[in-house]
């Protein structure tokens, strides 16, 4: 479905420094992938290029087998990509209901609404005219930010780090929201994360380091591997989220 292919790009602000380096990569249908490695290894970037938010200076993207390397995030959300950014935009004056039917692009009804919210563990009453704003803590917007994400039903979905700046318990909660999004989205999710919890529902892992893909397979491969960090097996452990 989705294809990078000798995707680079150097730092705009230091030319010589590169963030991505002739990357491959391919996203089939209906898969649950998780991008990891150490800090600064490029998995925002590559996400950002995915999304089209970052033009690469070299390679293509193919979504489907068309190229949408010059699309611009707008275009490539008409053409079924959703991209969730590790701080979810407030919209202050918007109802949680308008902001749900507008991402859905279609007109939904109460109980349809209500079902979504429901699914990510909010309480529909208290939540569906509530007010987009500063109100809602990191968890909760992040649950509505799902909830777009399923009423929205694209080709591709793509969460950065969707643990950042949330507490343990709403942590906890955001697992069994991906496992629902997983069974009611019917196309690919693809998530930047270093959280061993995420790594273990996923259908493939991605290890991206220095800007290089160093592991590509299914779960059951890679994440064993990653696991293992003792006598230096292995140069990322997901559960500090630092070289090993």
């Amino acid at each position: 479905m989705l294809q990078l292919k000798h995707i680079s790009l150097t730092a705009p602000e230091d030319g010589k420094k590169v963030i991505l380096h002739d990357i491959d990569l391919t996203v089939g249908d209906n898969k649950f992938v998780v991008v990891t490695g150490p800090n600064g290894g490029g998995k925002s970037t590559l996400a950002k290029v995915i999304a089209g938010i970052m033009t690469p200076e070299s390679g293509q993207v193919l979504l489907d087998g068309t190229d949408i390397t010059g699309h611009n995030i707008t275009q490539r959300a008409n053409e079924g990509i959703t991209f969730a950014f590790q701080q979810p935009v407030r919209f202050k004056g918007i109802t949680v209901r308008d902001l749900i039917i507008t991402a859905a692009g279609r007109q939904l009804d109460e109980p349809e609404i209500c079902g979504y919210l429901h699914q990510v563990g909010l309480c529909p009453r208290d939540y569906i005219d509530r007010e987009v704003n500063q109100s809602l803590s990191g968890g909760e917007i992040k649950r509505i930010e799902i909830v777009m994400a399923m009423a929205r039903k694209t080709k591709l979905t793509i969460f950065d780090e969707p643990e950042a700046g949330i507490d343990l318990w709403s942590f906890t909660n955001l697992i069994d929201v991906f496992k629902q999004l997983r069974q009611q989205v019917s196309g690919s999710i693809l998530i930047i994360s270093h959280q061993e919890r995420i790594l273990e529902i996923a259908d493939e892992i991605v290890v991206l380091a220095d800007g290089h893909i160093t592991a590509h397979g299914p779960r059951e491969e890679i994440l064993p591997a990653l696991l293992d960090t003792e006598g230096g097996s292995c140069a990322y452990c997901p559960r500090t989220g630092r070289e090993a």
